[in-house]
């Protein structure tokens, strides 16, 4: 941008067209005082007049009325070439003074609640009736010209400009110019990246030719996966829809656990259920009805991956849970809310961060990965699963509650890194084997795992996210006690795999849908 950021530029002149006009009575004696000229129109030229100040409306300075119910007001050649024009350049002062025209240097403007609008309303015609385009225009042509032209586009700048104008006497810094400059191309961008997606949706148009992704700061953190990495986080809306009730500030390693978490939680049944997780992998997932039982059940199935982890609870904690959760060491307890007891005993632990998830939901928002320019997308795995996504292949079929603890493990499967395998038993995992190349390995960890910690002898279930690709590693199941086994079809070798199940009378269910997890 700019070389000299000491150039200083007198406002004599101002044009505020505001949407939200809150916050405009401090501004506006500013501007008083150094005897700037004001220009506005429709709402914000009677909210100033209300306000005691004088003000030009914008057809006055125009010679040209409003027209198209508002449509038109700023679109006018005075207007933008008030703006436009280079202070330093002869030939445009030349034009500018030919045809009567009077510099703009302050542009004060927000936007119409086009981002509000689609919160509150489904009508398409209300939604188009807010798309703003007088505003962004002379947002553009300002930040465009910040080299003369001040332009402002939030009241949360007002404070800013308040001070510049006080320190330099109603002048303006270049450094100060380029930085609103920038921040305003970062509002229109933003701006129409909201519509461009409103209407993507509106088409049903998931994946169009140009992608734009509007996202907002939401706070940088302390470094990213490493200490050398920076990191920050950002989401479409201001929040997380998670309130941190207590602990250190989160890390980017911290989020990703409890995303990881938040998924399998959120796709549990209502009020019921415990995810542990350690590095974004599951250790320990139960649904058992009893809320203390539940979350020992799923610490049991690896106590040790457990330390250090993040607890995701699918409903409120009770002061009984919270002595519990206590006995070990945890970076961070995910609830649907905490009895206050169970608040004060949590707290003890200076550094354990305690969050309240009870407003956080999954959306039909992209899944994106990304690497260098190149985005990967796709939307997330949410299938609810029921009877009818499965087929029993087996001779022997499962009852009524063989068949629930089958879904059980299955769902908790793909949100496993892939290969993965997990076994169940009784609503709650006993065996996980994540990540590996081989899913012969993964078997064998999950396996491991089971006789280490919990060691059932009966009612054994296991889920892979895909399909066996060869008998071994049902054989490798089936000899550590797995009764059941739930894989996606698609293997050449399925006819192998349901006869060896026959044959030692396993039962055997296939799921039309594959579930990887990378």
């Amino acid at each position: 941008m700019g070389t000299n950021k000491n150039i200083m530029r007198k406002i004599q002149r101002a044009l505020i067209s505001v949407s939200d006009k809150s916050d405009l009575k401090e501004l506006l004696r500013v501007l008083k005082k150094y005897d700037i000229e004001i220009i506005s129109s429709g709402g914000t030229f009677k909210k100033i007049k209300k306000l005691r100040y004088k003000c030009i409306e914008v057809s006055n300075f125009t010679n040209s009325p409003e027209i198209l119910g508002g449509r038109v007001k700023t679109l006018h050649p005075k207007i933008h070439s008030g703006i436009l024009n280079k202070r330093k350049n002869k030939k445009h002062q030349n034009e500018i003074k030919k045809n009567n025209f009077k510099n703009i240097d302050l542009v004060i403007v927000n936007f119409y609640p086009f981002e509000n609008t689609l919160k509150k309303t489904s009508n398409h015609k209300k939604i188009v009736e807010n798309i703003d385009i007088g505003g962004p225009a002379m947002v553009r042509a300002a930040a465009k010209n910040y080299n003369d032209v001040t332009v402002i586009t939030s009241k949360h700048q007002y404070k800013e400009l308040i001070n510049q104008l006080e320190t330099n006497k109603g002048q303006t810094t270049n450094k100060f110019r380029e930085k609103m400059s920038k921040i305003a191309f970062n509002e229109t961008a933003y701006y129409d990246s909201l519509i461009s997606n409103y209407f993507n949706r509106f088409s049903k148009d998931f994946f169009p030719k140009r992608k734009t992704f509007h996202v907002n700061l939401v706070e940088k953190l302390r470094y990213g996966e490493n200490p050398h990495q920076e990191s920050a986080i950002y989401s479409k809306d201001f929040s997380l829809n998670l309130n941190q009730l207590h602990g250190k500030q989160l890390s980017y390693n911290n989020f990703n656990d409890i995303f990881a978490a938040l998924t399998i939680s959120k796709s549990l049944p209502n009020n019921k259920g415990v995810v542990i997780v350690k590095h974004a992998n599951p250790c320990g997932v139960s649904i058992i009805k009893d809320k203390l039982k539940c979350y020992k059940s799923a610490l049991s199935c690896d106590p040790i991956s457990a330390f250090g982890g993040i607890v995701s609870c699918n409903f409120k904690i009770s002061s009984k849970l919270a002595l519990e959760l206590n006995e070990i060491f945890l970076e961070v307890i995910i609830a649907n809310g905490f009895e206050s007891n169970a608040l004060r005993i949590l707290k003890k632990k200076k550094n354990i961060r305690l969050i309240d998830a009870s407003l956080f939901s999954l959306n039909e928002d992209l899944k994106l990965n990304s690497i260098n320019n190149v985005y990967l997308a796709q939307n997330e795995d949410k299938i609810q699963f029921n009877i009818k996504n499965f087929k029993v292949v087996s001779k022997i079929k499962p009852n009524k509650k063989q068949m629930k603890e089958l879904i059980f493990a299955f769902n908790i499967c793909r949100y496993v890194k892939s290969n993965a395998i997990v076994l169940a038993h009784k609503n709650t995992t006993v065996g996980i084997g994540s990540g590996q190349p081989s899913r012969l390995d993964s078997c064998q960890i999950a396996i491991d795992k089971m006789k280490k910690f919990i060691n059932p002898t009966d009612d054994i279930v296991a889920a892979s996210d895909a399909f066996f690709p060869f008998v071994d590693g049902i054989e490798k199941l089936v000899q550590s006690g797995v009764s059941a086994i739930i894989q996606p079809a698609g293997s050449i070798r399925d006819k192998e795999i349901i006869k060896f199940a026959n044959e030692t009378g396993t039962i055997l269910v296939f799921s039309k849908t594959r579930h990887f997890r990378h």
